[in-house]
């Protein structure tokens, strides 16, 4: 297989998890862990190693290391692998799974902004995902009628703030996450929400036209629950591990046990809130983006620059949401094609950043 984010959580469990299926991993694409890259080198012994910096290349120990984005979408076009482990963080994942699709290989996808950014112009049929709210939902699918698709959220870093406080709330703060450790970004958009908004955007794209939603499950043990017409519900329960979503995208026939099962008993309670927008104010925009999802693109890269001038401190943590309204609100024209999606994420950076 060929791995983009080695170095990430994702990109870690799925190295465990080829292991165990004996799958060769032909190419390791990591950013700037190159102590944790140099371990995976002498483990799993790839052909190919792609960094992001120039001044990385000389401290990587293996004798084939290319650097940049080009070079990440000349690998997955060289490389003899079938399949893509898409774990990179942000919209610079959307090239490289454009790319892998055109090469004909199939998509184990975690770069959420992929699909958020450019779901209308990207064949899901080839794409696996393994976000585990969507490996819930998928795992849930049955030949009924669904009257609604419900995903999960762990409520993020101030869920049991008191609102005002929220206002003054530190990049520190934010990275407090109750239920795991992750990385910066999107440790911060859990905090916001956005990150809950994006897997409903992508849950769309990956299962059609219907209705979605999302409530927060403090225990972090139930992804997705489906709603059918005859007045049933499913829940799909399991530990938060992404090892099971990423052995289900690696391994199709997954007949062995991954994880422990969960003791309800042991477990004793439950604990659902709804999700509000006094607490998450781009909650605000939730109904209408998914009524209006080629508006991803706009969504997205109002956050991520949003998020760049937090972390600089230019702007304070509730602003991330206020920025991201205003650049939804003044960009409504939808793009046509995968080149107009390029262009949005550009002007709307500028327009949040000026």
């Amino acid at each position: 297989m060929i791995l983009l984010g080695s170095t990430g959580s994702i990109g870690v469990n799925a190295l465990i998890v080829a292991k165990k299926f004996g799958i060769e991993v032909e190419v390791l694409v990591c950013g700037n862990n190159i102590k944790l890259l140099n371990e995976q080198i002498k483990e799993y012994n790839p052909k190919v190693v792609v960094v992001a910096n120039q001044n990385d290349v000389k401290d990587v120990q293996h004798p084939n290391v290319l650097c940049g984005e080009d070079a990440i979408l000349d690998v997955i076009t060289e490389a003899k692998s079938d399949l893509v482990v898409n774990a990179l963080v942000g919209f610079l994942g959307l090239r490289p799974t454009l790319k892998a699709l055109e090469c004909k290989k199939r998509v184990a996808l975690a770069n959420k902004e992929s699909l958020v950014a450019g779901g209308a112009f990207i064949d899901t049929s080839k794409i696996q995902p393994i976000d585990s709210e969507h490996f819930g939902l998928w795992y849930l699918l049955q030949d009924r009628p669904i009257n609604k698709m419900t995903i999960t959220a762990s409520g993020g870093a101030f869920r049991d703030w008191v609102i005002e406080d929220i206002h003054n709330a530190t990049l520190e703060d934010t990275q407090k996450h109750p239920n795991w450790s992750m990385g910066q970004k999107i440790t911060i958009d859990s905090a916001t929400m956005v990150n809950k908004m994006f897997e409903l955007l992508e849950a769309r794209w990956l299962f059609g036209e219907g209705e979605y939603d999302a409530i927060i499950e403090t225990k972090s043990l139930i992804h997705a629950l489906i709603d059918y017409k005859d007045g049933s519900t499913t829940a799909h329960f399991a530990h938060a591990s992404m090892q099971l979503p990423i052995a289900y995208a690696l391994n199709a026939k997954c007949e062995e046990k991954i994880l422990e099962h969960v003791n309800l008993l042991e477990v004793g309670t439950l604990e659902f809130r709804k999700i509000t927008p006094e607490r998450y104010p781009v909650w605000e925009i939730k109904e209408d983006l998914l009524k209006n999802p080629e508006l991803g693109v706009v969504v997205n890269a109002a956050n991520e620059a949003a998020i760049s001038r937090f972390i600089s401190k230019e702007i304070g943590f509730m602003d991330i949401s206020k920025n991201i309204i205003q650049a939804y609100e003044h960009f409504r024209e939808k793009p046509k094609n995968i080149e107009d999606v390029f262009a949005l994420d550009k002007q709307v950076r500028a327009f949040v950043c000026k």
